[in-house]
């Protein structure tokens, strides 16, 4: 997928901000069509046989503008997303895809004016609400971003608390609040421990407030998989320093300049004073 749209958005470890964006398609779109009184009984559990065709046909539209948006294909996601909306006006998904694909285009106000109408058709849906906030977010309204999250990391049939804890501690981050982003972070690390941006934001903030110790296990968990690049390795070698292990820096430097000769850490490093 292409990376969201930049405009304001918090400095990450440089993997793509569109992970932050909830693309679950929930089984039947918002409006379809209930069980009959006669099967009374399976009436909480809508199923594609409850289906309308009108409904059936928007739901399969949406399922195409989900797969053009994760493809890149922007501009033909956002058609589908109009036919959506012209077969099932009440189409609380279709208004969130519509949100995160106009977040992409750089269109922040008809972003968030999506969100809200897609809220408004479905008030317990906590990807809409992490999605909103992270338009917020990128927005610099921090304070709104953090009521959105914490919303959602409060319903009870939300299952991404490790996405939006992410998500809300660097915008703490961002916001200049250290202290409230590790503890986010942190909570965000207990559900994800294989997160690169997690460890490697931890790792950052403990650096900087003055605990190398601490970010040290972070770091070279992260440095020590697959998962490194040259500014988890640089971040690495600081740390090293900071504890005085002058050899585990100069290995570190080593590797950077060995996988990532053109970045600008290698060159940092080639021009001196980094070790």
């Amino acid at each position: 997928m292409q990376e969201a749209v930049t405009k304001g958005q918090p400095r990450v470890h440089r993997l793509t901000a569109a992970i932050f964006l909830g693309l679950a398609l929930v089984g039947g779109l918002s409006g379809c069509g209930t069980a009959s009184n006669a099967a009374r009984e399976d009436s909480a559990y809508v199923t594609q046989s409850d289906e309308t065709d009108i409904h059936r046909r928007a739901r399969i539209r949406l399922e195409l503008a989900a797969n053009y948006f994760q493809s890149g294909k922007t501009t033909i996601a956002l058609d589908e997303i109009k036919q959506v909306l012209a077969l099932d006006p009440n189409s609380g998904d279709a208004y969130n895809m519509r949100g995160l694909i106009y977040m992409q285009l750089g269109e922040p106000e008809i972003a968030d004016e999506s969100f809200t109408k897609a809220q408004a058709l479905k008030p317990a849906d906590g990807d809409i609400m992490h999605n909103h906030g992270w338009l917020l977010c990128q927005e610099k309204k921090y304070d709104a971003a953090d009521r959105y999250f914490n919303q959602a990391l409060g319903q009870r049939q939300y299952f991404q608390q490790a996405k939006t804890l992410m998500a809300q501690g660097l915008c703490q981050e961002a916001a200049g609040k250290p202290a409230d982003a590790e503890a986010s972070l942190l909570k965000a690390y207990e559900y994800d421990a294989g997160n690169p941006i997690v460890s490697f934001n931890l790792a950052k903030l403990m650096n900087q407030r003055g605990d190398p110790r601490r970010a040290q296990f972070y770091i070279r968990r992260l440095n020590n998989g697959e998962l490194a690049n040259a500014g988890s390795l640089f971040l690495g070698i600081q740390i090293e320093k900071a504890l005085g292990d002058g050899q585990s820096a100069r290995s570190l430097a080593a590797q950077l300049q060995r996988r990532f000769p053109d970045s600008k850490e290698a060159a940092r490093i080639a021009g001196g004073g980094v070790l």
